[in-house]
C-alpha cells in the first residue's frame, strides 16, 4: 500500500485529510483539530489547503451560505 504522508510531524495522510473532510473538516484548522496535522512545524498547512481546496470539502456549498460547518455548531446555534 503506498501512503502519501501530509504531516510528518504526526504522520497523517492525504487520505485522512480527505476522510476528516468528508466527515466535515473544512478548513486546515478543523483538520488539525481532528488529526493534529499542521499543529508542530506547520509546513504541510499549505498542502491541507490545497487539498481541501474550493470542491474538496462536501459542506462547502453551505459554509458559503454562512451555514456552520460541523453538526456540533448547529447545535449551539439552535440553543442560542
Amino acid at each position: 500500500m503506498n501512503r502519501v504522508y501530509v504531516c510528518s510531524c504526526f504522520g497523517v495522510t492525504e487520505k485522512q485529510v480527505k476522510e476528516h473532510a468528508e466527515a466535515g473538516a473544512c478548513t486546515p484548522r478543523q483538520i488539525a483539530s481532528a488529526s493534529k496535522a499542521g499543529t508542530d512545524c506547520g509546513s504541510c498547512v499549505r498542502r491541507i489547503q490545497a487539498l481541501l481546496g474550493r470542491g474538496g470539502c462536501p459542506r462547502r456549498e453551505l459554509l458559503d451560505q454562512g451555514a456552520p460547518a460541523l453538526a456540533a455548531e448547529t447545535d449551539l446555534t439552535e440553543a442560542a
